[in-house]
């Protein structure tokens, strides 16, 4: 992780926004793949095992990454909101899948996007994050892909 951080730091980066760039590079090879994982099963059944996979990782990562101190420090108001997060994921997952069986992923994967604004509206209105000019400018393309997207 050492290296990461010092060629971070060399190209000028914010440690965040590569890690925003190395999900969204990851988040774009997801929906692909699993669009050739679907060709005989169903979403669901597909999003099952993939789920299964995600549980592995993610519970590797936290237990030699962080160790077990992490999970002491988790208070009844943090899991009761990571779980809700977790329902909210399950959902979002459930409908993702169900929708690239159907459909091309390229018009899914872009109308899925439009939860950029959701995030954006709610941090904003929740969170009380500032928004910037060119955030809203963002924004507003994003629904206007929307739109051409959905636009029939």
């Amino acid at each position: 992780m050492i290296e990461f951080d010092t060629y971070i730091q060399k190209i000028d980066m914010e440690k965040w926004v590569a890690y925003a760039i190395i999900s969204m590079l990851f988040a774009g090879l997801t929906s692909v793949i699993a669009k050739f994982g679907l060709k005989h099963v169903s979403g669901d059944t597909g999003l099952a095992v993939r789920t299964v996979v995600v549980f592995l990782l993610v519970w590797s990562n936290a237990l030699i990454g962080q160790g077990i101190n992490q999970f002491r420090a988790l208070d009844r108001s943090s899991v009761i909101f990571l779980a809700i997060s977790g329902v909210t994921t399950s959902l979002s997952w459930i409908f993702y899948y169900r929708a690239i069986k159907l459909g091309p992923v390229s018009q899914v994967a872009m109308i899925d996007k439009g939860s950029i604004v959701i995030a954006l509206v709610l941090s904003v209105w929740i969170l009380k994050e500032p928004i910037t000019l060119k955030t809203m400018g963002g924004a507003m393309l994003i629904l206007l892909g929307l739109v051409v997207i959905a636009w029939k």
